[in-house]
């Protein structure tokens, strides 16, 4: 029998959050009823005019999509600030563009790093591609970024620095003084993710003008609401995307994502009103469940929330699933790294389902 490269055979599986289907089949709930508050999506649904756009292009799925992607690039270069030459576009979320970053940037035995707890997608990726995670440190009390542990941990193998801002799962910023702190420590590339910039209303694309190792990754899948058409992007130098490009599947982009996207950015209105909506929601689930007494939840610049179960005497496993009985799907965060069983995620839902996590929480409990 073939076996797999060794590295397979090593790695662990990355876990995603639950899907509604899996849940309401496990516990007999009606999905009808079932809140997703685990997965950090955008509640409003994706823009009516993506919807429209994807159902006047269905009988063009026989064809294959832009393989140069120029009008894409174009309307995701004026969103951003910057020009076309300065992006690259991918399907299947910023995940592909991890996938790119890794096939173009990384040999073998080159070192890559990641602050703890952050994304653990970076790993799981880079780690395909032969990479070596070495490992910094977020600090918790204060919610950023160790920048000195980051600093400590460069070496001559280093060749990416992940960055997330705001942090998944903590939802603290890092100041543009510590990247800029960095980037001028190193060679290296550094990826500062910022999936979920739109919520905390401080992004770093001035700075690409003044360093060339800066890598900016984003997505559709937050604010945008099209996390199930998988686009992701990055900005960067003219010549980190052109390697990029040479690396980047031809069609990996579909015809429908594609359109979906264009008109998920011409819908400006759609984007505002999605943030303001994030924002009012993690504000109201931050205020109530900070009054209860065993919850310590850190304060979010995200569309999600980190909170510390300790005092409920529950672990997150146990917590969540008494939470999805209910009809609540939340995140157990026992699976980041330098996370213990005794942290949550909890996404922005709408006001009405806020209030009713709320009220539920408390029966659980108080």
């Amino acid at each position: 029998m073939i076996t797999p490269r060794k590295i397979v055979e090593e790695l662990k599986p990355y876990v995603p959050g639950r899907s509604i289907k899996e849940i309401t089949q496990k516990y007999g709930v009606d999905p009808e009823k079932m809140v997703k508050l685990g997965s950090n999506e955008n509640p409003l649904g994706p823009s009516p005019r993506a919807v429209e756009a994807i159902e006047k292009n269905l009988n063009l799925i026989n064809q294959y999509p832009e393989s140069n992607l120029e009008n894409l690039l174009k309307e995701i270069a004026d969103y951003a600030g910057v020009a076309p030459s300065n992006v690259i576009a991918c399907g299947d979320g910023a995940d592909e563009v991890l996938d790119v970053l890794g096939k173009t940037f990384i040999e073998p035995g080159d070192e890559f790093i990641v602050p703890l707890p952050s994304y653990m997608y970076y790993e799981f990726t880079l780690t395909i591609h032969g990479g070596v995670p070495v490992f910094a440190r977020w600090d918790m009390e204060k919610n950023t970024l160790d920048v000195n542990s980051v600093i400590d941990a460069l070496s001559t193998k280093t060749r990416i620095i992940f960055l997330c801002s705001p942090n998944n799962p903590t939802g603290g910023l890092i100041s543009k003084t510590d990247i800029e702190k960095i980037l001028e420590s190193t060679d290296a590339l550094v990826v500062v993710d910022e999936a979920y910039f739109e919520f905390s209303g401080v992004n770093n694309v001035d700075l690409l003008a003044e360093y060339d190792n800066l890598f900016i990754l984003r997505t559709f899948s937050k604010v945008m609401g099209l996390a199930g058409m998988r686009i992701g992007y990055g900005l960067s130098n003219p010549r980190v995307i052109e390697y990029m490009f040479r690396m980047k599947p031809v069609f990996s982009l579909t015809k429908l994502s594609q359109v979906a996207a264009m008109a998920t950015l011409q819908d400006r209105e759609y984007i505002k009103r999605s943030t303001e909506l994030a924002v009012k929601s993690r504000e109201y689930l931050y205020r109530e469940m900070s009054k209860f007494n065993s919850l310590n939840v850190l304060k979010s610049k995200s569309n999600y929330m980190l909170v510390d179960v300790h005092k409920t005497g529950m672990k997150a496993s146990k917590l969540t699933e008494e939470l999805m009985k209910k009809g609540f799907i939340v995140r157990d965060c026992t699976s980041f790294r330098e996370l213990d069983e005794y942290w949550i995620r909890v996404s922005v839902g709408t006001l009405e389902e806020d209030e009713r996590f709320i009220k539920t929480l408390k029966d659980l409990i108080e």
